[in-house]
């Protein structure tokens, strides 16, 4: 039986983002729809067909395959599909092909796009490129900053019945200037500082008196979603230092003067500027430790995911090239020339909250084997311990500077890329992989420049191992679960959660680097690489905007949920429960890992394009 107008209308107020437009609207759409029954396994459309329009999913199951027939999406009711190549030339960029009867409905090419046009809702939800992301903002103010992004999460509380001394005493052992007095978790006074000297210590009253006696009652707060402007307005206009930040009655944290200045200082202008003026690596632990204080500030203030790794990698940069100095003035001058090098995220410029050390050492072949033993060896373990030091844990592969393994002069790492290279077996495409991100950071760059150059040539050359560095690359597949769904951890600690790093960017960063590799490609950075390769030609512009766009979206998500773990007190990791997504981001991330599927499919076959 046909759907009427009226059904179709109560349905599409249940399908995002239709849900959020007014009646007279949705009457005018739901006219428009033409619904259309399908049987199981009668073909929708084929790739590079004309599309009628975007079609929703009333009733039934699609699946819908990439140009190499591979399964990108199996999707259920309520499911939209079609709407990329309809918003790109018209035609299909997929197939897709009814699994069971269903029932579809069809809104017109032309009344799809001017709901587009129109209404910025639908705009935002089929929009991918993440255009009206802040991330376009240039730099980041206290002012606009909201409240919880730099508040104090566990102010130091005490019952109003304490005894001032008492007070004095967990003011002094915790470095704080307020304590908060709460009944249970429910503020009703504060006491600052300067009230022990005004109230107490200059109206000579004893040091049993209840703080109750002597605390500001029912403080000015604000709530967690103020901005930093209501702080300093509330400050200078009531002449205070401390405001409490409560969530309805109950204590969530508290700003101080103190707050707001750290907040300001924290840039990593002046991180690089403390570690490069730092005399060991306890020193500059104490610097790299506001580094999740940066990246959440940086994350707050729109900053797109290639600053902030950037920025965060300088740190590291910094760090290595500080320590590297400090264990020549301890060693003395180095015997030969050498260049220090790190790989893995920071040969990328791709650290974010969560990083280990991936680092080597390029001798000249002058080098002897005692001074190999001896100096190079005391030099990659006072780096490398100073690294740990300063939260650059040891690498859990031991790829580090203090294997002998990754302490060669150049003739021998020549040896090394040119056997990776004739004879691609597994243990050689692992290591091809992480050394070709290699980044020179300290010492003589003139050992590693033709050494890149003629490696580049010679894989680039070598079709058996491009195809087995593809292969290689493909073996991390993005999250994509049945019915729109996501395939989370199946067990363990993080069971339930999506692995934003191996399941998130690295089946990019893997691509990346394959595209550098076919394309001769000298960058380093996955975006800059992928960049690189659209300009060459060794992805279609079509296609390798998607992947930008699905790259930006799957790296600032992973940032955002270290930002937010940071915000909580918690270390920040790469494990993201979907749960904490909103329906709608998780619509556009699974979007996201589908333009990755894809993709993998593409270069799989022999091609890296998607039309």
């Amino acid at each position: 039986m046909p759907l009427t107008q009226d059904q179709i209308l109560r349905f599409l107020q249940s399908v995002h983002p239709y849900d959020v437009l007014g009646q007279d609207t949705l009457a005018a759409l739901s006219a428009q729809i033409e619904p259309r029954a399908v049987s199981a396994g009668d073909v929708i459309y084929a790739l590079g067909t004309k599309l009628p329009g975007i079609f929703i999913i009333h009733a039934g199951e699609v699946e819908v395959t990439d140009e190499n027939e591979v399964t990108v999406s199996q999707l259920g009711v309520r499911n939209s599909f079609g709407e990329r190549g309809l918003l790109r030339s018209g035609n299909a960029v997929t197939s897709a092909r009814a699994t069971t009867d269903a029932m579809l409905l069809i809104l017109p090419a032309k009344a799809f796009r001017a709901l587009v046009a129109e209404h910025d809702p639908v705009r935002r939800f089929f929009d991918r490129s993440r255009a009206d992301k802040p991330s376009k903002q240039k730099q980041q103010s206290l002012a606009t900053t909201q409240v919880d992004t730099f508040m104090a999460r566990k102010p130091i509380t005490c019952a109003p019945d304490t005894t001032v001394r008492d007070a004095a005493i967990l003011m002094r052992d915790h470095r704080v200037s307020s304590l908060c007095m709460t009944e249970g978790d429910t503020l009703v006074g504060i006491l600052t500082t300067r009230d022990m000297s005004g109230k107490v210590l200059a109206a000579a009253l004893s040091v049993d008196t209840p703080v109750a006696e002597v605390m500001t009652p029912n403080p000015i707060t604000l709530a967690p979603s103020a901005i930093g402007s209501d702080v300093l307005h509330v400050m200078m206009e009531k002449r205070i230092g401390h405001v409490p930040i409560v969530e309805g009655d109950r204590l969530v944290g508290i700003v101080s003067q103190t707050d707001l200045t750290r907040f300001q200082a924290v840039s990593s202008a002046e991180l690089v500027r403390e570690i490069a003026q730092a005399a060991d690596a306890q020193e500059m632990r104490a610097v790299t430790a506001r580094i999740p204080q940066l990246l959440v500030q940086l994350v707050a203030g729109g900053s797109p995911h290639q600053v902030v790794t950037r920025l965060i990698t300088d740190i590291a940069d910094t760090a290595t090239r500080r320590l590297v100095a400090l264990a020549e003035e301890k060693l003395g001058p180095a015997p030969v020339p050498y260049l220090w090098l790190a790989c893995g995220s920071q040969g990328r410029q791709e650290q974010t909250g969560v990083s280990d050390q991936d680092n080597c050492l390029i001798l000249s072949d002058d080098v002897t084997d005692e001074d190999r033993e001896g100096y190079f060896a005391k030099l990659a373990k006072f780096v490398c311990d100073g690294l740990d030091v300063c939260g650059y844990v040891y690498c859990p592969g031991d790829m580090m500077a203090t294997n002998p393994r990754w302490c060669q002069p150049v003739s021998v790492w020549r040896k090394y890329f040119d056997g990776w290279i004739a004879k691609p077996v597994p243990e050689a495409q692992m290591l091809a992989s992480v050394m070709f991100d290699l980044r020179a950071i300290a010492g003589d760059a003139r050992l590693f420049g033709n050494l890149q150059t003629d490696t580049l040539a010679l894989a680039a050359k070598n079709s058996i191992f491009v195809a087995h560095m593809v292969s290689n690359g493909l073996k991390h597949t993005p999250p994509l679960g049945l019915l729109r769904g996501f395939a989370t951890i199946r067990s363990g600690e993080h069971k339930n959660h999506l692995d934003m790093k191996h399941n998130g960017v690295v089946p990019i960063v893997d691509m990346g680097r394959v595209y550098a590799l076919q394309g001769k490609l000298s960058e380093v950075n996955t975006r800059a690489r992928l960049v690189a390769a659209i300009h060459a030609g060794g992805l279609s512009r079509s296609g390798g905007q998607d992947l930008l766009d699905a790259y930006d979206l799957i790296a600032e998500t992973r940032l955002e949920h270290q930002a937010e773990q940071v915000k909580a007190g918690l270390a920040p990791d790469n494990y993201l429960p979907p749960s904490d997504l909103s329906e709608f981001e998780r619509s556009h991330l699974r979007d996201a890992f589908v333009v990755v599927k894809s993709m993998q499919s593409a270069i799989g076959h022999g091609r890296g394009m998607l039309g």
